[in-house]
């Protein structure tokens, strides 16, 4: 039970931290939070941002004009826990990956 009672603790001191930061100005993070993204999940993310990252750089490159293959890619490979569209432009927001 000390195992628990250590993770509610800490759960609501994160809480409790949470509401003295503007969350507005951190809504990526603010969705990591409220949507219990793993450690494991948030890397898993970011490397998937990378190779779409690189794959858009190769295409423009190429002289592609049209990069909708790449978010159709990220929905679908994006973790279940998190909505598409409101990821992306929380993580423009916070300024990961604007182009």
């Amino acid at each position: 039970m000390r195992h628990t009672e250590q993770n509610e603790t800490i759960n609501f001191y994160l809480q409790l931290l949470s509401k003295t930061i503007d969350m507005d100005r951190y809504p990526f993070t603010k969705m990591v939070i409220e949507n219990n993204i793993t450690k494991a999940e948030y890397i898993n993310l970011f490397h998937l941002l990378e190779s779409l990252h690189d794959q858009y750089m190769s295409q423009k490159k190429e002289g592609f004009l049209d990069f909708s293959s790449l978010l159709v890619k990220f929905a679908g490979m994006l973790n279940e826990k998190l909505v598409p569209t409101a990821t992306v432009y929380a993580l423009k927001k916070e300024g990961y990956y604007p182009s």
